[in-house]
């Protein structure tokens, strides 16, 4: 989809509503990922982003240097804050550290009874540097994923998560059923690392046992960074404001395709640089 079709499909989906989305994310001081990506992502979609940080790190486009967390309480409180004064129509969770942040985070929303939860597990970025400690998996299969509309994993994260390889589509679609069996309504691998030249994702629909498909074509560049979180708070957004997941999961594909176009041949920093957030806002 180009920039102005991308635009006209996004003002349509906002009708000039203002629906708040809530980031639990750790903060990228590069701005190209984590809470920074997101609230970017969110506000260019037409919402209005909160956040609650639960760790600070120290990275840029090179790699990350210092992973700092935020003590359980603040974080809690950070969520308490928004959630008892807003209106909060989705949730997006991204980096989480602490096995027991999870269960603050999964008490929260239970307690707040938040229908649109788009958990991203985050256990690697873009450089490589990990970021997700061994402990927290096991407590996010068991306390988060049972209350997520979705989880996003990209196909490493799969991997881990299930304990095996998975390097086709056809095992993906094995993979997002299976991911489900750990009681998410729905499973999002991302292909972005299969060996083709063609971005394809596949999303199990539990409640149906439906499958769907979404392909792009793979565009050439370094700029990369922050894709995950990008597409997975786009998602929420796009639950913000009512879409189907099946819709939202489409339109957050088209806006994240038309933001790694807009920002291919961008120069920020020496390595691994971010995507073009505000590509529809460009005159």
């Amino acid at each position: 989809m180009n920039n102005k079709s991308n635009q006209q499909q996004i003002n349509k989906s906002t009708n000039k509503q203002t629906n708040v989305v809530l980031t639990i994310a750790g903060s990228d001081s590069g701005g190209g990922a984590g809470i920074q990506a997101d609230i970017k992502t969110i506000s260019a979609l037409g919402g209005f982003a909160t956040s609650a940080i639960t760790a600070i790190t120290a990275q840029n486009t090179m790699g990350v240097s210092g992973i700092y967390d935020i003590p359980c309480n603040i974080v809690a409180e950070q969520i308490e804050a928004v959630l008892s004064d807003f209106s909060v129509k989705a949730v997006k969770i991204g980096m989480l550290n602490q096995p027991d942040l999870v269960e603050v985070i999964a008490s929260t929303i239970k307690k707040y009874q938040i229908d649109n939860v788009v958990l991203d597990p985050v256990m690697v970025a873009t450089s490589g540097d990990k970021l997700m400690q061994d402990s927290v998996i096991e407590k996010l299969k068991t306390e988060l994923f049972p209350l997520s509309t979705v989880i996003t994993p990209n196909l490493y994260e799969a991997s881990v998560l299930l304990n095996k390889k998975i390097v086709s589509i056809e095992e993906m679609k094995i993979a997002v059923k299976e991911l489900c069996g750990f009681g998410c309504k729905s499973a999002l691998v991302k292909g972005g690392h299969l060996e083709n030249n063609t971005m394809t994702d596949v999303l199990y629909f539990a409640p149906k046992d439906e499958f769907y498909t979404f392909s792009a074509p793979c565009i050439e560049t370094k700029n990369l960074h922050g894709t995950g979180c990008t597409l997975s708070s786009a998602i929420a957004a796009f639950l913000a404001f009512d879409h189907s997941l099946s819709q939202a999961v489409q339109l957050a594909k088209e806006y994240i395709s038309a933001a790694i176009e807009a920002g291919k041949d961008k120069r920020l920093g020496k390595g691994n640089g971010p995507v073009e957030h505000f590509f529809c806002h460009k005159t």
